[in-house]
């Protein structure tokens, strides 16, 4: 099962689990539909998977399975003919699903939150391992999650590109990534495509102290700047800024802190500003040879742990070497850290991230 945001990978550990568990141990997997939300309405078959259907799948961004962001069996949204939304829990049901389908393993590829979820019905019987997914790479107990060399590749892509373009026309480009609250995608990034100003949720910044640096660091010789913001980054004081507000059954969407910025840019400082939000962007395309590998790395080893029957265990990289950890470990974030080597090199550039 594949729950949560999407990530290039998905679809190499599917392939990855299927072909170690016939190969090693003779084993028939199936494949649940749209997380969690496929255990929890009988309608929605599940899927035989075998290496003949899911050896393609190695270069194939997605998932073959879907995923449902928000699908959580404890808080299940029931939505009424009159537009009325009721949040039932129906874990057990999940847990009855399972065990009706025969399933002896559920191996569950996501991020913290489908992590949480799955130690919860594990409490209740269920026996599951896991597999860390998410771009953002700021699950805990892993060094690097699969997703987030592609997400850094996009990304970084289009940091070049809009360098040219701001050389020409002299502008400052101001870039949004993905990073609710953590900086990674923004830090290499930045680092990578020769930003100027990097600016991440672990480091508040000064508007003004922002434009100053713009400003100091423009010549003649050097009439452009770029500027990489992650999407959870917020103002001294501030709160992060959603682009859609909660209603129903949609969670509020972080988003637009790109565009504030740009525009307190140009107000102060008169510079010619532009704006890109690359959004889902970074979640889609073939994952990158990288991410090819950790994936199918993390994808055998989940199923060795399920043969080993460590519930609650969840695969992880830890330096060269592929590991287990608790889920409940897991699930902490794990966050650029402001007085690290990473930050303190990126300063040592003359880059600013906005706080002095």
């Amino acid at each position: 099962m594949t729950g949560g945001g999407d990530a290039p990978g998905l679809n190499a550990v599917i392939r990855a689990v299927v072909m170690t568990a016939q190969n090693c141990y003779g084993w028939q997997v199936v494949g649940i539909r749209q997380g969690y939300d496929g255990l929890l309405t009988p309608e929605t078959p599940v899927v035989s998977l075998d290496p003949a259907h899911v050896q393609p799948l190695l270069t194939r961004g997605g998932t073959i399975l879907g995923a449902v962001n928000r699908g959580n069996p404890f808080m299940h949204a029931v939505k009424y003919a009159d537009g009325t939304v009721q949040y039932v829990d129906m874990a057990q049901n999940a847990v009855e699903r399972l065990e009706a389908l025969d399933i002896n393993a559920l191996i569950v590829a996501g991020g913290d939150g489908t992590m949480a979820i799955a130690q919860r019905l594990i409490a209740l019987g269920a026996r599951i391992v896991g597999v860390p997914k998410t771009i953002d790479n700021d699950l805990a107990q892993t060094d690097v999650s699969f997703g987030f060399d592609t997400a850094i590749l996009t990304a970084t892509e289009a940091l070049d590109k809009l360098q040219t373009t701001a050389e020409s026309h002299h502008r400052v480009m101001v870039m949004e990534v993905m990073g609710r609250n953590s900086g990674w995608i923004a830090l290499k990034t930045g680092v990578a495509g020769g930003a100027d100003v990097i600016l991440i949720p672990e480091i508040p910044f000064d508007v003004e102290r922002v434009c100053l640096h713009l400003m100091e660091m423009r010549t003649p010789e050097r009439n452009h700047a770029l500027v990489v913001v992650a999407e959870g980054a917020a103002v001294v004081g501030g709160q992060q800024q959603y682009y859609i507000k909660a209603s129903g059954l949609m969670d509020a969407r972080l988003g637009g802190i790109g565009y504030s910025l740009g525009n307190s840019i140009a107000e102060r400082t008169g510079f010619d500003v532009r704006v890109l939000r690359l959004g889902h962007l970074q979640r889609g395309g073939s994952p990158t040879p990288h991410d090819r590998w950790l994936a199918t790395r993390f994808g055998a080893a989940a199923v060795h742990l399920a043969a080993r029957q460590q519930w609650g265990q969840m695969v992880a990289l830890q330096g060269n070497d592929i590991v287990s950890a608790p889920m409940a470990e897991a699930v902490k974030i794990k966050r650029v850290d402001p007085s690290g080597e990473m930050v303190q090199m990126a300063r040592d550039l003359g880059i600013s991230f906005g706080d002095a």
